[in-house]
Protein backbone atom coordinates (compact mmCIF):
# COMPACT_ATOMS: atom_id res chain seq x y z
CA UNK A 1 0.00 0.00 0.00
CA UNK A 2 1.08 4.05 -0.76
CA UNK A 3 1.79 5.91 1.86
CA UNK A 4 -0.63 8.34 0.05
CA UNK A 5 -3.76 7.05 -0.27
CA UNK A 6 -5.33 8.05 -3.50
CA UNK A 7 -8.84 9.03 -4.28
CA UNK A 8 -11.77 6.55 -3.78
CA UNK A 9 -14.35 7.09 -5.89
CA UNK A 10 -16.18 4.32 -6.71
CA UNK A 11 -18.24 2.91 -3.42
CA UNK A 12 -19.30 -0.09 -3.25
CA UNK A 13 -22.33 -1.33 -1.13
CA UNK A 14 -19.54 -2.73 1.12
CA UNK A 15 -17.60 0.09 1.33
CA UNK A 16 -20.54 1.94 2.11
CA UNK A 17 -20.87 -0.44 5.25
CA UNK A 18 -17.62 0.01 6.05
CA UNK A 19 -17.45 3.18 6.45
CA UNK A 20 -20.40 3.19 8.72
CA UNK A 21 -19.41 0.73 10.69
CA UNK A 22 -15.94 3.05 11.62
CA UNK A 23 -17.77 6.22 11.94
CA UNK A 24 -19.61 4.21 14.53
CA UNK A 25 -17.12 2.16 16.46
CA UNK A 26 -13.98 3.73 15.48
CA UNK A 27 -11.00 2.67 13.63
CA UNK A 28 -10.06 -0.78 12.56
CA UNK A 29 -7.08 -2.65 12.33
CA UNK A 30 -6.02 -3.61 8.64
CA UNK A 31 -6.50 -7.16 9.31
CA UNK A 32 -10.47 -6.21 10.34
CA UNK A 33 -10.89 -4.39 7.07
CA UNK A 34 -9.37 -7.01 5.02
CA UNK A 35 -11.50 -10.35 6.38
CA UNK A 36 -14.53 -7.58 5.94
CA UNK A 37 -13.30 -6.89 2.17
CA UNK A 38 -12.99 -10.72 1.35
CA UNK A 39 -15.39 -12.51 3.58
CA UNK A 40 -18.03 -10.39 4.28
CA UNK A 41 -21.52 -13.08 3.95
CA UNK A 42 -23.01 -10.98 1.53
CA UNK A 43 -20.43 -9.20 -0.01
CA UNK A 44 -16.90 -9.95 0.86
CA UNK A 45 -15.29 -10.91 -2.87
CA UNK A 46 -15.02 -14.70 -2.01
CA UNK A 47 -18.22 -14.56 -0.90
CA UNK A 48 -20.77 -13.09 -3.30
CA UNK A 49 -21.29 -14.57 -6.60
CA UNK A 50 -19.09 -13.61 -8.93
CA UNK A 51 -16.50 -15.37 -11.87
CA UNK A 52 -12.79 -15.05 -9.59
CA UNK A 53 -10.38 -17.32 -11.58
CA UNK A 54 -9.91 -17.61 -15.11
CA UNK A 55 -10.03 -15.56 -18.38
CA UNK A 56 -13.16 -13.72 -17.48
CA UNK A 57 -12.03 -13.97 -13.88
CA UNK A 58 -9.97 -11.44 -11.95
CA UNK A 59 -6.39 -13.85 -12.09
CA UNK A 60 -5.10 -17.28 -12.69
CA UNK A 61 -3.93 -19.94 -10.45
CA UNK A 62 -2.11 -22.97 -11.86
CA UNK A 63 -4.68 -25.32 -11.64
CA UNK A 64 -6.60 -23.02 -13.91
CA UNK A 65 -3.97 -23.26 -16.74
CA UNK A 66 -3.34 -26.64 -17.54
CA UNK A 67 -4.62 -29.42 -16.19
CA UNK A 68 -1.33 -30.81 -16.56
CA UNK A 69 -0.21 -29.35 -12.69
CA UNK A 70 -3.24 -31.61 -10.98
CA UNK A 71 -2.31 -34.63 -12.73
CA UNK A 72 0.98 -33.90 -11.50
CA UNK A 73 -0.23 -32.89 -8.04
CA UNK A 74 -2.04 -36.78 -7.87
CA UNK A 75 1.07 -38.40 -8.98
CA UNK A 76 2.16 -37.06 -5.76
CA UNK A 77 -0.70 -37.71 -3.80
CA UNK A 78 -0.72 -41.47 -5.51
CA UNK A 79 2.74 -41.73 -3.63
CA UNK A 80 1.48 -41.03 -0.56
CA UNK A 81 -1.42 -43.34 -0.77
CA UNK A 82 1.36 -45.95 -1.53
CA UNK A 83 3.40 -44.92 1.62
CA UNK A 84 0.29 -45.01 3.47
CA UNK A 85 -1.28 -48.08 2.45
CA UNK A 86 -4.45 -47.74 4.77
CA UNK A 87 -7.66 -48.60 4.08
CA UNK A 88 -9.41 -45.43 3.03
CA UNK A 89 -7.01 -42.34 1.52
CA UNK A 90 -8.26 -38.68 2.70
CA UNK A 91 -8.04 -36.31 0.73
CA UNK A 92 -9.07 -33.12 2.26
CA UNK A 93 -8.50 -29.44 0.87
CA UNK A 94 -9.40 -26.24 1.53
CA UNK A 95 -10.00 -23.43 -0.48
CA UNK A 96 -10.36 -25.04 -3.41
CA UNK A 97 -12.19 -22.11 -5.43
CA UNK A 98 -14.33 -23.69 -8.21
CA UNK A 99 -12.88 -26.67 -8.22
CA UNK A 100 -10.34 -27.48 -10.89
CA UNK A 101 -7.63 -28.78 -8.83
CA UNK A 102 -10.01 -31.08 -7.52
CA UNK A 103 -11.25 -32.40 -10.73
CA UNK A 104 -8.20 -32.92 -12.29
CA UNK A 105 -6.80 -34.58 -9.71
CA UNK A 106 -9.46 -37.29 -9.28
CA UNK A 107 -9.55 -37.29 -13.44
CA UNK A 108 -5.96 -38.37 -12.98
CA UNK A 109 -6.19 -40.32 -10.22
CA UNK A 110 -9.28 -42.45 -11.70
CA UNK A 111 -6.87 -43.16 -15.11
CA UNK A 112 -4.06 -43.53 -13.40
CA UNK A 113 -4.12 -45.22 -10.10
CA UNK A 114 -7.97 -47.05 -10.11
CA UNK A 115 -6.68 -48.76 -7.14
CA UNK A 116 -5.87 -45.59 -5.08
CA UNK A 117 -9.67 -44.05 -6.46
CA UNK A 118 -11.19 -46.84 -6.04
CA UNK A 119 -10.37 -46.48 -1.71
CA UNK A 120 -10.61 -42.09 -2.31
CA UNK A 121 -12.09 -40.04 0.27
CA UNK A 122 -12.21 -36.21 -1.09
CA UNK A 123 -13.23 -33.38 1.58
CA UNK A 124 -13.48 -30.08 0.64
CA UNK A 125 -13.51 -27.47 2.85
CA UNK A 126 -15.44 -24.22 1.84
CA UNK A 127 -16.68 -21.26 3.38
CA UNK A 128 -17.94 -19.63 0.47
CA UNK A 129 -21.73 -21.09 -0.74
CA UNK A 130 -20.78 -19.77 -4.14
CA UNK A 131 -18.33 -21.69 -4.63
CA UNK A 132 -19.20 -24.98 -2.84
CA UNK A 133 -22.28 -24.75 -6.28
CA UNK A 134 -19.80 -24.00 -8.46
CA UNK A 135 -17.44 -27.15 -7.30
CA UNK A 136 -21.06 -29.47 -7.21
CA UNK A 137 -20.85 -28.68 -10.91
CA UNK A 138 -17.48 -29.16 -12.07
CA UNK A 139 -17.68 -32.37 -9.78
CA UNK A 140 -20.52 -33.74 -10.51
CA UNK A 141 -18.67 -36.77 -12.42
CA UNK A 142 -16.76 -37.91 -9.25
CA UNK A 143 -20.55 -37.18 -7.02
CA UNK A 144 -19.57 -40.64 -5.06
CA UNK A 145 -15.71 -39.39 -4.11
CA UNK A 146 -17.12 -35.93 -3.00
CA UNK A 147 -18.21 -34.28 0.35
CA UNK A 148 -18.60 -30.98 1.80
CA UNK A 149 -17.33 -29.82 5.06
CA UNK A 150 -16.87 -27.03 7.48
CA UNK A 151 -13.49 -25.35 8.87
CA UNK A 152 -13.56 -27.54 12.22
CA UNK A 153 -15.79 -30.04 11.41
CA UNK A 154 -13.12 -32.57 9.30
CA UNK A 155 -9.99 -34.66 10.50
CA UNK A 156 -8.01 -37.12 8.56
CA UNK A 157 -7.00 -40.44 10.55
CA UNK A 158 -4.98 -41.27 7.24
CA UNK A 159 -4.20 -39.21 4.08
CA UNK A 160 -3.26 -35.71 3.02
CA UNK A 161 -4.15 -31.81 3.69
CA UNK A 162 -3.75 -29.79 0.60
CA UNK A 163 -4.39 -26.81 0.14
CA UNK A 164 -3.58 -24.42 -3.33
CA UNK A 165 -3.48 -20.57 -3.13
CA UNK A 166 -4.97 -20.19 0.11
CA UNK A 167 -3.31 -19.05 2.67
CA UNK A 168 -2.27 -16.41 0.79
CA UNK A 169 -5.82 -14.74 0.99
CA UNK A 170 -5.84 -14.46 5.18
CA UNK A 171 -6.57 -10.88 6.58
CA UNK A 172 -2.83 -10.30 7.52
CA UNK A 173 -2.16 -7.00 10.32
CA UNK A 174 0.02 -4.46 7.92
CA UNK A 175 2.80 -3.03 10.39
CA UNK A 176 5.70 -0.63 10.38
CA UNK A 177 8.91 -0.33 12.45
CA UNK A 178 9.52 2.82 13.87
CA UNK A 179 12.13 4.04 15.81
CA UNK A 180 12.50 0.30 17.02
CA UNK A 181 8.97 0.11 17.89
CA UNK A 182 6.72 -2.59 16.05
CA UNK A 183 3.53 -0.03 14.90
CA UNK A 184 0.33 -1.29 13.60
CA UNK A 185 -1.57 0.23 10.73
CA UNK A 186 -5.56 0.91 11.32
CA UNK A 187 -7.81 2.52 8.73
CA UNK A 188 -10.02 5.13 9.48
CA UNK A 189 -12.55 6.37 7.49
CA UNK A 190 -14.15 10.29 7.18
CA UNK A 191 -17.34 8.81 5.92
CA UNK A 192 -16.34 8.63 2.38
CA UNK A 193 -12.49 8.46 2.51
CA UNK A 194 -10.77 5.24 3.84
CA UNK A 195 -7.66 6.66 5.57
CA UNK A 196 -4.36 5.10 7.33
CA UNK A 197 -3.40 5.57 11.07
CA UNK A 198 -0.30 4.17 13.01
CA UNK A 199 -0.74 2.96 16.82
CA UNK A 200 1.30 4.76 18.89
CA UNK A 201 2.50 2.36 21.01
CA UNK A 202 4.32 -0.94 20.31
CA UNK A 203 1.52 -3.68 19.59
CA UNK A 204 3.10 -6.53 21.97
CA UNK A 205 1.48 -9.40 20.26
CA UNK A 206 2.82 -8.24 16.87
CA UNK A 207 6.37 -7.84 18.43
CA UNK A 208 5.72 -11.21 20.33
CA UNK A 209 4.83 -12.72 16.93
CA UNK A 210 7.96 -11.57 14.93
CA UNK A 211 10.26 -12.73 17.93
CA UNK A 212 8.52 -16.09 18.14
CA UNK A 213 9.18 -15.96 14.37
CA UNK A 214 12.89 -15.26 14.86
CA UNK A 215 12.82 -12.57 12.22
CA UNK A 216 11.84 -9.01 12.25
CA UNK A 217 11.09 -6.16 9.48
CA UNK A 218 13.81 -3.76 9.10
CA UNK A 219 13.68 0.04 10.56
CA UNK A 220 11.66 2.01 8.04
CA UNK A 221 10.21 -0.78 6.38
CA UNK A 222 6.19 -1.70 5.87
CA UNK A 223 4.96 -5.26 6.57
CA UNK A 224 2.53 -7.83 6.90
CA UNK A 225 2.05 -10.39 9.49
CA UNK A 226 -0.30 -12.98 9.29
CA UNK A 227 -0.91 -14.28 12.47
CA UNK A 228 -3.88 -17.05 11.20
CA UNK A 229 -1.48 -18.73 9.14
CA UNK A 230 0.47 -20.28 12.06
CA UNK A 231 -3.07 -20.95 13.93
CA UNK A 232 -4.54 -22.53 11.07
CA UNK A 233 -1.08 -24.90 10.35
CA UNK A 234 -1.52 -25.63 14.29
CA UNK A 235 -5.09 -26.78 13.82
CA UNK A 236 -4.19 -28.63 10.37
CA UNK A 237 -1.23 -31.06 12.40
CA UNK A 238 -4.36 -31.28 15.44
CA UNK A 239 -6.90 -32.56 13.26
CA UNK A 240 -4.56 -35.14 11.51
CA UNK A 241 -3.50 -38.66 12.82
CA UNK A 242 -0.93 -39.41 10.15
CA UNK A 243 -0.59 -38.16 6.81
CA UNK A 244 0.81 -35.30 4.90
CA UNK A 245 0.43 -31.76 4.45
CA UNK A 246 0.78 -29.82 0.74
CA UNK A 247 0.97 -26.27 0.61
CA UNK A 248 0.97 -24.08 -2.52
CA UNK A 249 1.31 -20.95 -2.33
CA UNK A 250 3.19 -17.71 -3.56
CA UNK A 251 6.07 -16.76 -0.85
CA UNK A 252 9.08 -16.35 0.87
CA UNK A 253 11.15 -17.82 3.99
CA UNK A 254 10.72 -15.42 6.24
CA UNK A 255 13.99 -14.25 6.10
CA UNK A 256 13.61 -13.11 2.36
CA UNK A 257 10.49 -11.83 3.20
CA UNK A 258 11.38 -9.09 5.51
CA UNK A 259 14.45 -8.55 3.68
CA UNK A 260 15.59 -4.73 4.11
CA UNK A 261 15.20 -4.11 0.47
CA UNK A 262 10.99 -5.21 0.77
CA UNK A 263 10.17 -1.85 2.31
CA UNK A 264 6.59 -2.13 1.49
CA UNK A 265 5.53 -5.38 2.13
CA UNK A 266 3.86 -7.71 -0.59
CA UNK A 267 0.01 -6.82 -0.26
CA UNK A 268 -1.48 -6.62 -3.76
CA UNK A 269 -4.89 -6.65 -5.40
CA UNK A 270 -6.23 -8.07 -8.36
CA UNK A 271 -9.13 -7.18 -10.25
CA UNK A 272 -9.62 -8.48 -14.08
CA UNK A 273 -6.02 -9.22 -14.50
CA UNK A 274 -4.89 -6.18 -13.24
CA UNK A 275 -2.56 -5.74 -10.27
CA UNK A 276 -2.35 -2.67 -7.79
CA UNK A 277 -1.79 -1.79 -4.35
CA UNK A 278 -4.93 0.27 -3.05
CA UNK A 279 -7.27 -1.88 -1.26
CA UNK A 280 -9.39 0.74 -0.50
CA UNK A 281 -10.95 1.20 -3.92
CA UNK A 282 -13.90 -0.83 -5.12
CA UNK A 283 -14.01 -2.94 -2.02
CA UNK A 284 -15.28 -6.18 -1.98
CA UNK A 285 -14.71 -6.60 -5.96
CA UNK A 286 -11.30 -7.46 -5.74
CA UNK A 287 -8.78 -9.80 -4.53
CA UNK A 288 -5.88 -8.74 -1.29
CA UNK A 289 -3.32 -10.88 -1.33
CA UNK A 290 0.04 -11.12 0.23
CA UNK A 291 2.75 -13.48 -0.04
CA UNK A 292 3.28 -16.63 2.59
CA UNK A 293 5.61 -16.80 5.31
CA UNK A 294 6.73 -20.32 4.77
CA UNK A 295 9.31 -19.94 7.95
CA UNK A 296 5.72 -19.35 9.96
CA UNK A 297 3.87 -22.80 8.29
CA UNK A 298 7.16 -24.75 8.77
CA UNK A 299 7.71 -23.93 12.48
CA UNK A 300 4.39 -24.10 13.61
CA UNK A 301 3.66 -27.41 11.55
CA UNK A 302 6.65 -29.02 13.93
CA UNK A 303 4.67 -27.79 17.45
CA UNK A 304 1.92 -29.51 15.97
CA UNK A 305 3.89 -32.71 15.27
CA UNK A 306 3.95 -32.10 11.42
CA UNK A 307 8.20 -32.22 10.02
CA UNK A 308 8.87 -30.74 6.90
CA UNK A 309 9.65 -33.21 4.62
CA UNK A 310 10.02 -31.14 1.11
CA UNK A 311 10.55 -27.70 0.40
CA UNK A 312 10.96 -25.83 -2.97
CA UNK A 313 9.43 -24.00 -5.89
CA UNK A 314 7.46 -25.34 -8.07
CA UNK A 315 9.02 -26.10 -11.02
CA UNK A 316 11.26 -28.42 -8.64
CA UNK A 317 8.01 -29.90 -7.04
CA UNK A 318 6.98 -30.63 -10.71
CA UNK A 319 10.22 -31.39 -12.86
CA UNK A 320 10.63 -34.14 -10.33
CA UNK A 321 6.82 -35.01 -10.32
CA UNK A 322 7.39 -35.80 -14.04
CA UNK A 323 6.79 -32.42 -15.83
CA UNK A 324 8.98 -32.75 -18.71
CA UNK A 325 7.79 -36.46 -19.51
CA UNK A 326 4.35 -35.17 -19.63
CA UNK A 327 5.16 -32.27 -21.71
CA UNK A 328 6.75 -34.86 -24.44
CA UNK A 329 3.54 -37.28 -23.57
CA UNK A 330 1.57 -33.81 -24.92
CA UNK A 331 2.91 -32.88 -27.79
CA UNK A 332 3.08 -36.00 -29.27
CA UNK A 333 -0.26 -36.34 -29.11
CA UNK A 334 -1.04 -33.27 -30.33
CA UNK A 335 -2.69 -32.85 -34.04
CA UNK A 336 -0.08 -30.78 -35.83
CA UNK A 337 2.83 -27.79 -34.65
CA UNK A 338 0.56 -24.64 -34.20
CA UNK A 339 -1.30 -26.60 -31.25
CA UNK A 340 2.08 -28.37 -30.18
CA UNK A 341 3.66 -24.68 -29.75
CA UNK A 342 0.62 -23.18 -28.00
CA UNK A 343 0.87 -26.52 -25.49
CA UNK A 344 4.26 -25.47 -24.54
CA UNK A 345 3.59 -21.74 -24.34
CA UNK A 346 1.04 -22.36 -21.79
CA UNK A 347 2.76 -24.99 -19.98
CA UNK A 348 6.05 -22.39 -19.41
CA UNK A 349 4.25 -20.88 -16.98
CA UNK A 350 4.31 -22.81 -14.89
CA UNK A 351 7.66 -23.45 -14.60
CA UNK A 352 9.30 -20.49 -15.65
CA UNK A 353 11.27 -18.52 -12.44
CA UNK A 354 10.56 -14.73 -13.33
CA UNK A 355 7.95 -14.39 -15.95
CA UNK A 356 5.64 -17.32 -15.22
CA UNK A 357 4.49 -19.27 -11.86
CA UNK A 358 7.73 -21.32 -11.88
CA UNK A 359 9.91 -19.48 -8.85
CA UNK A 360 7.39 -17.74 -7.34
CA UNK A 361 5.57 -20.02 -5.92
CA UNK A 362 6.52 -22.30 -3.58
CA UNK A 363 5.44 -26.05 -2.40
CA UNK A 364 5.34 -27.23 1.19
CA UNK A 365 5.19 -30.96 2.51
CA UNK A 366 5.06 -32.10 5.82
CA UNK A 367 4.36 -35.16 7.41
CA UNK A 368 2.84 -36.54 11.02
CA UNK A 369 3.86 -40.10 12.14
CA UNK A 370 4.99 -41.10 8.45
CA UNK A 371 8.79 -41.19 8.61
CA UNK A 372 10.98 -39.40 6.41
CA UNK A 373 10.52 -41.21 2.75
CA UNK A 374 12.30 -39.56 -0.09
CA UNK A 375 9.10 -38.08 -2.05
CA UNK A 376 8.84 -38.37 -5.99
CA UNK A 377 8.52 -34.37 -5.94
CA UNK A 378 12.41 -34.31 -4.49
CA UNK A 379 13.42 -36.30 -7.44
CA UNK A 380 16.77 -33.94 -8.17
CA UNK A 381 17.12 -31.98 -11.63
CA UNK A 382 19.88 -34.13 -13.01
CA UNK A 383 17.95 -37.56 -12.28
CA UNK A 384 15.15 -36.13 -15.14
CA UNK A 385 14.96 -37.42 -18.34
CA UNK A 386 15.04 -34.66 -20.95
CA UNK A 387 15.05 -36.35 -24.01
Amino acid sequence: MNEQIPPQPNTTQLASLLHQQILQTGKVSFAEFMAQALYHQQYGYYMAPRERIGKSGDFFTSSSVNALFGRLVARQLAEMAGLLSSEVFEVVEQGAGEGHLALDILDALAEEAPEIYGRLSYTLVEVSQDNRDRQAGNLAGHAGKVRWSGENEWTINSGCFLSNELVDAFPVHVIEKRAGKIQEVFVDSDGELFSEALDDECNQTLSNYFAWLGHEPFEGTRAEANLLAPEWMRKVGERMTKGFVMTIDYGYPAEELYAPHRRSGTLMCYHRHQADDNPYDSVGEKDITTHVDFTALQKAGSEAGLETLWFGEQYRFLLGLGFFEELVRLEAAATDENEARALRLTLKNLIMPETGMGETFKILVQGKDVGTPELLCSRPVAAIPFG
